[in-house]
């Protein structure tokens, strides 16, 4: 480029010549979220005049996830740090006589196996309201990956449905009601991170100063969460996360003391089983991001403030059946 210095006008050019440079690689790699981030916060409510309300669903990353031990009733004793982060469903919830669920995805239930659908009737059950409510979920969170999509979701309807009705329920209230739903529905109504131990119930907040990007890959392969679980030998874990080094990280803004320190257990059960998740930390490492994690028991895998300049072709090389973003974490509670 030549110099410019001289002409004011060809400097003003050039300056938003490189902006629109810089923004357009930076919009492809967070074209997943082109659509739900209206605003940064998450689980904002927006109230049209006839009573609708739109209310988004983050998704979750396991920055570490450790089991502990088998419980007697088959569950399992975790001890793992959570994080939402801003890659989200949208549910719009409406008022009606009865509960109505539609979805974009033809794959997924919309009856009483569904998670909202049971959301929805639990809180009339506690409650005791009659009222109904039609709800349009719209998925962007890859399901069966390790992200927590369905209790994102479930998440969302309780909190939605309580504004919605008028129950005034707490958070401490809203949180046992969806731990009778679901080990993750907790925390994905507390959001931002958290240790969980328990079965995952147990939430502990943390005072996280990372606020990271996080790329994200997920291949076109569901995981069954209970089967990884059935196949792990807790006698055979070679690598545990060092959880209290961890939470540490979080509080002083140390990213690469967390790169050190974080692991998923369920890693190796995956990696021993399934190519295609090995695939993809491969991809990983092909673009020099070592530092990669499965998210839960997969097949999601991701990294943390990857160089900018590897994000564009780290997505425009993905395999055309692979979900890709750029995302970054939600830390406002």
């Amino acid at each position: 480029m030549r110099n410019v210095r001289g002409n004011p006008v060809d400097a003003r050019c050039a300056a938003i010549l490189l902006a629109l440079v810089f923004d357009r690689c930076f919009f492809i790699a967070e074209h997943c979220l082109q659509e739900l981030k209206e605003k940064r916060q998450i689980n904002i409510f927006k109230k049209k005049e006839n009573g609708n309300m739109r209310i988004l669903a983050p998704a979750k990353i396991n920055l570490a996830l450790d089991v502990i031990s088998r419980r007697p009733d088959g569950y399992h004793q975790v001890d793992m740090i959570m994080q939402s982060v801003e890659l989200a469903d949208l549910l719009t919830l409406e008022p009606a006589a009865t509960i109505e669920l539609a979805c974009n995805r033809d794959n997924l239930p919309a009856d009483g196996r569904n998670l909202v659908r049971r959301a929805a009737r639990l809180l009339q059950e506690v409650t005791g309201i009659t009222e109904g409510v039609k709800i349009t979920l719209e998925k962007r969170i890859p399901v069966a990956a390790g992200l927590g999509g369905g209790s994102a979701d479930a998440a969302a309807a309780l909190i939605g449905l309580n504004e919605l009705w008028g129950l005034g329920l707490s958070q401490a209230e809203l949180l046992q009601i969806g731990a009778r739903l679901g080990a993750d529905i907790p925390f994905c109504i507390m959001k931002g991170t958290a240790r969980a131990r328990g079965i995952g119930e147990e939430l502990t907040p943390i005072n996280s100063r990372l606020n990271c990007r996080v790329l994200l890959v997920t291949p076109d392969m569901p995981v069954s969460t209970a089967s990884i679980y059935q196949k792990l030998q807790l006698d055979k874990i070679s690598r545990r996360p060092r959880i209290d080094s961890i939470v540490a990280a979080l509080e002083d803004g140390d990213l690469h003391r967390l790169f050190k320190s974080w692991g998923n257990v369920l890693e190796e059960v995956v990696l021993r089983e399934n190519a295609l998740v090995r695939s993809v930390k491969s991809y990983f490492k092909r673009f020099g991001l070592e530092d990669c994690l499965m998210s839960g028991s997969g097949p999601s895998v991701f990294t943390l403030d990857p160089p900018r300049e590897i994000v564009e072709p780290f997505l425009k090389e993905l395999p055309a059946n692979w979900f890709g973003c750029l995302t970054r974490f939600q830390n406002e509670q």
